[in-house]
């Protein structure tokens, strides 16, 4: 499918019910967790089933993603060996602080796409810590792999000796100046996870809040969550029309025998083609 941002949801490798549950998920991601939700003696099962579910990407309404290790975890090049194959979108790689993580791990996507004969993975960095909240524009920047960057909140307050709250103070400036900094760099933006379950409200609340700071979507951890998401990151009017303007000046690009196209000063190719008619899709 054609990617969208709006929501991304966790789903645990290791849980096999749940990678099955998720062919019904309609999210705009599903990322199965090698992380976070999978406990050190699990990894290694977690790795085969990943791989496993991989071979049955058309099954899934999503595109799919999976969230590795952490680059200080030094998991990464057993990660990348089971689970970068066909079938795979992209990767979520957790606690990035530097464009230096991200080279290591471009040199190794790089190697195994060559020698397995893929296209390009995307790579959505996750910012967690003080630094890399600050190296967000350079880290969102580095590559064209780079499609997107969500906040981690929970570790970022951990990096800050900050307790948890639903509305942590701490958390505010490095809220705000991810979606700026994402967007300065061209690509999207996902917003931290709500953990109160229960809050639907709070849940709603804090969804338009991320919507108002420019965030193009929020990262989840249940179904529930998805309908409520993307009711709230609705494409915006802006959005809307740049979709028109790119679908009905591509097509008469096509129509005259070129490809790639201009609107509004930027070059406008088949990517983008496919994006806006997504975008137009959901709109109807």
């Amino acid at each position: 499918m054609t990617q969208l941002f709006r929501s991304l949801i966790f789903v645990p490798g290791n849980n096999p019910k749940f990678l099955e549950k998720a062919k019904q998920l309609e999210a705009d991601i599903v990322c199965f967790d090698l992380e976070d939700s999978v406990p050190d003696k699990e990894k290694k099962k977690a790795r085969k089933l990943i791989k496993t579910v991989l071979k049955s990407h058309s099954d899934y309404f999503s595109s799919i993603f999976v969230r590795i290790n952490s680059p200080i975890s030094g998991k990464i090049p057993d990660d990348l060996k089971e689970i970068v194959q066909k079938g795979i979108d992209g990767i979520v790689i957790p606690k990035v602080n530097n464009v230096l993580e991200l080279k290591k791990i471009e040199k190794n996507l790089q190697s195994l796409e060559k020698t397995r004969k893929l296209r390009t993975i995307q790579i959505i960095p996750s910012i967690e810590s003080a630094e890399g909240v600050v190296n967000t524009y350079h880290i969102a920047s580095y590559s064209k792999r780079v499609s997107a960057v969500v906040f981690g909140v929970f570790d970022l307050l951990n990096d800050l000796g900050i307790e948890y709250t639903k509305d942590p103070e701490g958390s505010k400036y490095s809220r705000a100046k991810i979606p700026v900094d994402a967007k300065a760099a061209g690509v999207a933006s996902i917003d931290a996870i709500w953990q109160d379950l229960k809050d639907i409200k709070g849940f709603e609340k804090d969804c338009t809040t991320g919507k108002s700071l420019g965030f193009t979507g929020k990262s989840l951890i249940h179904p529930d969550q998805i309908s409520t998401t993307h009711k709230i990151f609705y494409p915006a009017k802006s959005e809307i029309l740049w979709a028109k303007k790119v679908c009905k000046s591509y097509l008469e690009s096509i129509k005259k025998g070129k490809g790639a196209t201009t609107v509004e000063g930027k070059m406008i190719d088949e990517v983008h083609f496919k994006k806006a008619k997504a975008i137009l899709k959901i709109t109807k």
